[in-house]
């Protein structure tokens, strides 16, 4: 019997032609760019590994010295710096995109809900709008607008508001010199650890919360939108659930791709 050649299908290939992935072929394209670099193969392993022990250590000592050990303006001169230098200019692009994204979300859930609270206006086109907070800032609108929510009637919204899904250009300064070109999963682990320092104790773990919020983000959107699509999305993090013993970095990953997909289908609803 003659052996049936098996096929040596690419990894990549398969993914990108995903058609359950909801997102523009382009971008699809970027973030699988960005995953196939050599430092997400090469340094990744260690930079993840480093990362985590540096910011246990941080908060093994902070649990004694319980302060600020760098300013916010200083960790943001620092990581504005460094995603300058070292980031490659399509993981700064991807990065300063979830903050608009994750700012679309909330607005949306702020415009179709009873919330008594005013839009929020973290939409940063460049890197340097990613200073002055922008990282503390995007988790808090998060608490904010879940915290408006409270005893409020959330029911499916007819017709939907849904202004302002637009994503800006941005300029992640493709032009400027780098020493490096890293992906953005190496990065987030080099930039956990002054996010870390900056931080107290308390204010790392409401950050490191924030993303927890996301399945529940995911169920006010299926019930504003009457679409269980949202649901189908949910990674089971659950907001009671209490726990920062987490890897961070890919937590903030899989946290901005459920913001991309979740985005995505309100695109497609406009």
């Amino acid at each position: 019997m003659p052996q049936v050649g098996l096929s040596d299908p690419s990894m990549w290939d398969a993914i990108s032609a995903d058609p359950s992935i909801p997102l523009d072929r382009a971008l699809v394209r970027k973030i699988l760019d960005d995953q196939r670099r050599l430092s997400r193969r090469w340094l990744y392993p260690v930079a993840r590994v480093l990362s985590r022990v540096i910011v246990a250590l941080v908060s093994i000592v902070k649990r004694v010295l319980p302060f600020r050990w760098m300013s916010l303006g200083t960790m943001d001169v620092l990581c504005v710096w460094f995603l300058r230098r070292f980031v490659h200019p399509d993981a700064v692009e991807l990065l300063i995109r979830h903050f608009v994204v994750e700012t679309n979300l909330v607005n949306f859930l702020i415009r179709n809900t009873p919330a008594a609270m005013e839009p929020v206006t973290l939409r940063p086109v460049t890197l340097a709008g990613l200073g002055d907070h922008a990282v503390v800032e995007h988790d808090v609108n998060v608490y904010d607008v879940f915290i408006a929510l409270d005893g409020v009637p959330v029911t499916r919204r007819e017709p939907l508001d849904l202004q302002q899904l637009d994503i800006p250009s941005i300029d992640p300064e493709r032009g400027r010199p780098r020493l490096l070109r890293l992906d953005i999963q190496t990065a987030l682990c080099f930039m956990n650890i002054p996010f870390s320092m900056a931080l107290t104790l308390e204010e790392y773990r409401r950050a490191i919360h924030s993303i927890r919020f996301d399945d529940s983000l995911l169920e006010l959107l299926a019930v504003v939108c009457g679409d269980d699509t949202f649901r189908h999305w949910k990674t089971g993090a659950l907001s009671l659930r209490m726990d920062s013993n987490v890897d961070v970095p890919q937590a903030v990953y899989l946290h901005a791709l459920v913001c991309e997909y979740a985005h995505a289908r309100l695109m497609e609803l406009a």
